[in-house]
């Protein structure tokens, strides 16, 4: 069974629209989503550094994220035939440590929580595949990277991408498809290779007997 790496913040948790709201919300600003179309938060809001960073130390942030739509009931599907690993650099913003196992727990109890990998440089992970928002993660994995659409990486062209669940869905059920097909291929190939045909076999025993 092949296994994906999935990311969690912008991939499983709807991490900037969750950040979006309680920044608008605690600063009465108007921020929205399509002012961050191939930029950062930050970008965007380049003078609100410190206000914006301070969700990061949050727990109760970290424990409230929306989850992203459909990824609950594609990855029940996708743990049928693939090994589920739940990958975040959670080294790089320690207090959402236990706030993420516990809503991985709340939200994804179906998958084994011996299978979530909190880490920080993502080249460590062993993996077929790796669903992430972020290109610096997926450049550093040696296995299939897919990026996850997020507005950051709208202009990103370098890899396989998916906009959402329902596409991931299809583009890994796709692959396995694609996977069958080419052992099929090498099976009847590998036939091929071992069958003498009839007429070099009559040759040789006429060869022979003269």
């Amino acid at each position: 069974m092949k296994r994906i790496a999935i990311d969690m913040d912008e991939v499983i948790a709807d991490t900037l629209n969750t950040h979006v709201e309680w920044y608008n919300r605690d600063y009465q600003d108007e921020l929205t989503l399509a002012e961050l179309h191939g930029r950062s938060l930050l970008d965007a809001r380049p003078n609100a550094r410190e206000a914006i960073e301070s969700y990061y130390a949050r727990e109760d942030f970290f424990r409230q994220i929306k989850v992203m739509p459909h990824s609950q009931q594609v990855l029940q599907e996708l743990s049928q035939h693939y090994a589920i690993y739940i990958t975040t650099a959670a080294m790089e913003v320690p207090a959402s440590f236990r706030a993420k196992y516990e809503w991985l727990l709340e939200h994804f109890d179906f998958l084994d929580e011996m299978n979530f990998v909190f880490c920080g440089d993502k080249s460590i992970i062993r993996a077929d595949y790796m669903v992430d928002d972020n290109v610096k993660q997926l450049q550093a994995f040696q296995g299939k990277g897919v990026l996850f659409t997020a507005p950051r990486n709208v202009h990103e062209t370098r890899y396989v991408r998916v906009d959402n669940w329902l596409e991931a869905r299809d583009w890994f059920m796709a692959e396995l498809e694609r996977a069958d097909e080419r052992m099929e291929n090498a099976r009847e190939e590998g036939q091929s290779a071992n069958q003498t045909p009839c007429s070099t076999a009559s040759i040789s025993v006429e060869e022979s007997a003269t």
